[in-house]
């Protein structure tokens, strides 16, 4: 895992995002935060159970679907199965020390 920062290769609206192995920061002060990393490191298990490039179809598949379901793009986004365990279980540091493998398929609603 490398962290560093770039914020012209974040989007809008958005302070990080994973790019397997690579966790990309807005902000360098984000560094700091634990929650917020844990919240990406939660991310990059999930690239790695699904071989990376099987990831990004199933996240953008589910996010068209959501959008279709939702029709408010951050709502799309924040129901998407890989966003709501990262969102649920971010507070917890010790999350992905006893996390099972494809956890994010309890979280497809």
């Amino acid at each position: 895992m490398f962290v560093f920062v770039n914020r012209h290769l974040i989007p809008k609206k958005f302070t990080g995002m994973v790019l397997w192995p690579f966790i990309i920061l807005k902000y360098s002060a984000l560094k700091e935060d634990e929650v917020f990393l844990n919240h990406e490191r939660i991310h990059l298990r999930q690239q790695i159970e699904l071989l990376i490039l099987p990831f990004y179809i199933w996240y953008g598949t589910e996010y068209l679907v959501r959008l279709l379901q939702y029709r408010k793009r951050k709502e799309a986004y924040r129901n998407i199965s890989f966003e709501r365990e990262a969102y649920q279980n971010e507070k917890d540091l010790d999350y992905l020390k006893k996390r099972s493998f494809w956890k994010f398929l309890l979280y497809i609603q």
